[in-house]
């Protein structure tokens, strides 16, 4: 009885992720639905998938607490139906109740309120299930803070809201669990999640893989170097650092090891790599367009603004496992076991480079990101008609819609539950009294003020997807950095990128956790490695705050400045690397590693007259090292 239940419950949640999946290709196509309906019925069919997906007879399994794990299955399933069946009553009050304030004055009773109240518990329950307790514990703390804030000190003060008011905003109103991040999402960003997964369902990442290796075989890295191609590839496209390194990290983790890397090493390569694909354009994990409907600027100008500091993130990871590789006496990878790139693997790399072009070729036609995701989607379908294993194999694309829905399911729910914390700074103006004790607390110090927004989106960023956790923190802190100099479009590409670096932030470390088990090794170990290799990922933020040419765009833009920057970032880069692992064509002593690292620095402080000077000092430590190395091979 039990199996059966299961297997039923099992089709729901395909039937419900198929339909999430097919309504964001719908809705790119002809546009949005009506948004009481849409957001309120979208919404409550994620938490359906979050619920029945991720059951309490499924969870309860590996508890340490005998009681809990040996209570009755029907039990279990039981209160997952009640938690759904108080969810879709909450909804359907929901509706009921926007209907009869358009049409007449409309006064809440108790039991709206109580509904209200049991959906939003159950909308963290559902986020509980899928990313864990901390974002959940904000959300709750901001509901008890709506109550009980008035008998709080200082900045936290304020007037006092009951359970009604609280409620009012949280849940029936379009500024708090249905308001505008939600809208954002259903419009813009779940087509591409769904682009995501149709592309990797496909075959084409199988592609994408195959040439990456082909193109990187002559450098020392070699898989290595393959790894950081293909992920930063498939992570503009997926936007899910996780389904990236598990999509490409089951390939690549295994030969980076083979080459001589330890374990840790290459998990940490692998979730540097993968995690960075959500900064590299066009597509951005949908981020692009997320970005360009909150700062008004046109997409075309977020990926330009992006494309610079991605090149030199993912410049620092070739750089890095170059000169790791030389530290471990890791050679070229020899022609006889490189894969050559025959005909058929040209034409197998079609299959993203397509879709991708399709993106762009709308876009700069002026249609809508919605659009051209969709066209993107179509291009990639007919493209994968041409692989045989799909032939043979129709059922793929029910098992992607499936697959895309899902990942949907979790964008939406962690959406819904930021909209929890949304409403609560709307109703309570938090929002405005932090960002002023942030600018009290930083002195009016730009720096500062940098500096908790990064700590800020680190933490919140461990516990959701990158997107909700940029959401929540430009909306909060955002006006702080601009109230104090810094340019819009640098404030947010700041907190984005922060946000996408959460997921190899130890001590949570999402894309490090799941490269440890495919590389064998210990998850915090492959975090430090994943933060050593992509350190001057945590540096390319700031300087681009303090030097917007490096953007490539706005009033400020100067090609000299830019000339500056990209000339002491690159050797920064390398000067920082050699310091970290101590080997530049030979092991280097204590002090020179000193001293290099110490030139890194101060080439990467925004002061022309102190970076020239830096400037000399480096390029004098790496000729000196060159002359060093060229006479120790001539005795």
């Amino acid at each position: 009885m039990s199996l059966s239940f299961k297997s039923l419950t099992t089709w729901i949640v395909a039937l419900t992720s198929s339909v999430l999946a097919l309504q964001a290709i719908y809705v790119a196509l002809y546009g949005g639905w009506d948004i009481t309906y849409g957001r309120s019925w979208i919404l409550c069919g994620a938490v359906v998938v979050a619920l029945l997906g991720n059951p309490l007879a499924q969870r309860v399994q590996g508890s340490r607490h005998a009681v809990i794990r040996n209570m009755p299955v029907w039990l279990l399933w039981g209160i997952d139906l009640i938690l759904i069946a108080i969810y879709v009553y909450g909804t359907l009050k929901f509706i009921e109740i926007q209907i009869l304030i358009e049409e007449t004055i409309f006064e809440y009773d108790p039991n709206d309120i109580t509904i209200a109240f049991a959906a939003v518990i159950v909308l963290l329950e559902a986020t509980r299930r899928l990313f864990g307790l901390p974002i959940v514990i904000i959300a709750a703390f901001g509901i008890l803070y709506c109550l009980y804030g008035e008998f709080l000190p200082g900045f936290l003060n304020h007037s006092g809201f009951g359970l009604n008011r609280s409620m009012q905003t949280i849940w029936y109103s379009f500024q708090g669990v249905f308001g505008l991040p939600m809208g954002v999402v259903l419009q813009v960003v779940l087509i591409f999640v769904v682009f995501g997964v149709i592309l990797e369902s496909t075959g084409a990442s199988d592609a994408l893989i195959r040439a990456s290796v082909a193109l990187t075989g002559k450098t020392r890295g070699g898989p290595a170097h393959s790894a950081v191609v293909a992920s930063a590839v498939f992570g503009s496209m997926s936007g899910s650092v996780t389904a990236n390194v598990v999509g490409t990290g089951s390939f690549t983790i295994p030969m980076i090891k083979r080459r001589g890397f330890s374990g840790p090493m290459a998990g940490g390569i692998e979730a540097a790599a993968s995690t960075g694909g959500q900064i590299v354009p066009p597509v951005m994990g949908a981020a692009a367009f997320l970005m360009a409907d909150l700062t008004g600027e046109a997409y075309t100008t977020i990926c330009i603004a992006a494309l610079i500091p991605a090149l030199f993130y993912y410049g620092s990871l070739f750089a890095s496992i170059s000169i790791q590789a030389g530290a471990d006496g890791i050679e070229p990878l020899p022609e006889s076991e490189r894969p050559p790139l025959n005909r058929k693997d040209l034409l197998a790399c079609l299959m993203f480079i397509i879709p991708i072009a399709t993106i762009v070729f709308v876009l700069v036609m002026g249609r809508s990101p919605a659009l051209a995701g969709f066209w993107a989607i179509v291009a990639a379908v007919i493209l994968g008609i041409f692989n045989k294993k799909n032939r043979e194999n129709p059922a793929i694309i029910w098992t992607a819609l499936v697959k895309a829905g899902r990942s949907c399911a979790w964008i939406i729910v962690a959406v819904g539950c930021i909209g929890v914390i949304i409403g609560v700074l709307n109703l309570t103006g938090l929002g405005i009294s932090f960002a002023s004790v942030v600018a009290e607390f930083s002195e009016f110090s730009l720096m500062a003020a940098l500096v908790t927004t990064a700590l800020a989106a680190l933490v919140l960023g461990m516990g959701m997807p990158t997107l909700p956790a940029y959401l929540i923190i430009i909306l909060v802190l955002g006006p702080v950095m601009q109230r104090m100099g810094a340019e819009l479009l640098a404030t947010h590409m700041f907190v984005f990128y922060f946000g996408v670096l959460s997921a190899i932030t130890p001590p949570v470390a999402i894309g490090a956790f799941a490269a440890a088990p495919i590389a064998n090794a210990h998850p915090f170990t492959t975090a430090v490695y994943a933060v050593r290799i992509a350190l001057v990922g945590f540096i390319i933020p700031f300087i681009f705050i303090y030097e917007p040419s490096l953007l490539l765009v706005g009033e400020t833009f100067d090609a000299m400045s830019f000339v500056r920057v990209a000339i002491c970032l690159s050797l920064a880069i390398w000067l920082i690397n050699t310091a970290l692992i101590g080997y530049e064509r030979q092991d280097l002593g204590v002090p020179e590693r000193l001293l290099r690292g110490l030139a890194g620095a101060g080439l990467l402080i925004q002061i022309p007259t102190l970076q020239i000077a830096f400037l000399a000092i480096g390029l004098s430590l790496i000729t000196f090292g060159t002359i060093r190395s060229r006479r120790k091979l001539q005795n």
